[in-house]
């Protein structure tokens, strides 16, 4: 497994595909693209296939979230997501704060990460991807 901090090869076409095994969506190429350019993307290949992905949106100083941390379903439970989270500690300069899915709680706990603020979500009509 090879995994790479600030992937500056990951594109929205890989990102993409590699994606819409996870969450299957219409996902638009130039807003993947910009979105992607607009985060520390720490991934993990295997050969050439893209099999994990965690992205950091961060300010640098006060404030960072992990935007989504995904790893293809036939690679789960090898410790790809665990390494991913690792490596988004020694790579950012903040704090973290990130939602978890229902289900996953144990996964980050596991892994060091405690409970913080309750989430909430402020949704946004007609978003389109």
């Amino acid at each position: 497994m090879e995994y790479k901090v600030d992937d500056q090869e990951l594109n929205a076409a890989i990102f993409i595909s590699f994606v819409n095994k996870v969450w299957p969506g219409d996902y638009n190429m130039d807003k993947t693209q910009t979105a992607l350019s607009k985060t520390l993307n720490i991934t993990a290949y295997d050969g050439d296939e893209l099999v994990g992905c965690l992205r950091i949106l961060s300010d640098g100083y006060y404030f960072g979230t992990i935007t989504e941390l995904l790893v293809l379903p036939k690679y789960q439970k090898q410790g790809i997501g665990s390494r991913l989270l690792k490596l988004a500690q020694d790579n950012t300069p903040t704090m973290l704060y990130f939602g978890a899915q229902p289900g996953l709680e144990g996964f980050y706990e596991k892994n060091g990460c405690h409970k913080s603020l309750q989430s909430y979500v402020i949704k946004k009509e007609n978003i389109v991807f």
